[in-house]
């Protein structure tokens, strides 16, 4: 299975929860229109507990007053990972003062070959303000449930393994919720526009 072919089922999944947070928008106030799927309501990684790479607990509720865009990935990731990170990375730049006001949180579906020290030189190789989170089998497997993200071993003829998964952006206000769901081919100025929309939110 592809990461993209993954993405877009889950954005059919939240696809009713989006037409009804449209239709309770249009009742009252303006909601901010979003270049990737609106996914206000779905109240998506609330069950997400995991280590940073220093060995913290980290919450949702640890970012408060920021928006936190989330990313499943790995560090042995040849293609999806390595581009979606540059192109946080760009997000960021462009940003500029704002972008103090946002987490960007990779989290490794790779647990058994990610260690916090290999997280830690892997992320902050893109921007030292990224943070890689970690933890054991099934706490990975309770955090991608809770964000209904999808990953699963894919073996390789050398007798190895690489990582299919869930390859979008998952954005959230500062208040924890989920917002934005952005196919990870969205590009530089929709994922700045909708993080900043959320900044103003």
């Amino acid at each position: 299975m592809s990461v993209f072919s993954a993405s877009r089922r889950l954005a059919l999944r939240l696809g009713a929860a989006a037409a009804l947070t449209a239709a309770l928008a249009a009742c009252g106030e303006s909601a901010p229109v979003f270049k990737g799927s609106d996914i206000s309501g779905t109240q998506l990684g609330r069950g997400m507990e995991l280590s940073d790479y220093n060995g913290k607990t980290r919450q949702l509720s640890d970012f408060a007053g920021k928006v936190v865009v989330v990313f499943f990935g790995f560090t042995q990731c040849p293609d999806v990972c390595p581009t979606s990170l540059a192109e946080l990375t760009e997000v960021m730049k462009k940003l500029g003062p704002d972008a103090d006001r946002v987490q960007v949180l990779l989290i490794t579906v790779d647990p058994e070959r990610d260690t916090p020290e290999i997280l830690k030189q892997y992320v902050t190789a893109f921007d030292p303000r990224f943070l890689g989170l970690t933890g054991t089998p099934d706490q990975v497997k309770k955090a991608a449930a809770s964000f209904k993200a999808y990953y699963a071993k894919a073996p390789t003829k050398d007798g190895g393994y690489t990582m299919d998964h869930t390859a979008a952006f998952y954005l959230l206000d500062g208040k924890g919720e989920s917002r934005v769901l952005a196919n990870n081919n969205i590009g530089v100025d929709a994922l700045a526009h909708d993080i900043q929309a959320l900044l103003k939110d």
